[in-house]
């Protein structure tokens, strides 16, 4: 069971993805389609429910082109 702390880290992180994918005029569909994730995914990792595995979160942070420091914070 996550931690509170665990929580808000996995919150912050999928607010700072949807800032970067909003920067950048996409949709959830469309970010999915370019890291071949679906659009239902994406949108539970923008809201924090998911404990994204790091490979995905390294190829979301390229398809952005952003670093992971910069999603991580």
């Amino acid at each position: 069971m996550a931690s509170i702390d665990d929580k808000k880290f996995l919150r912050t992180l999928g607010e700072r993805i949807r800032a970067k994918r909003e920067e950048r005029s996409l949709t959830q569909q469309q970010l999915g389609d370019r890291c071949k994730l679906h659009r239902t995914f994406v949108g539970s990792v923008e809201r924090g429910e998911r404990n994204i595995a790091i490979l995905n979160l390294r190829l979301i942070a390229q398809t952005l082109r952003v670093s992971l420091v910069e999603l991580l914070g």
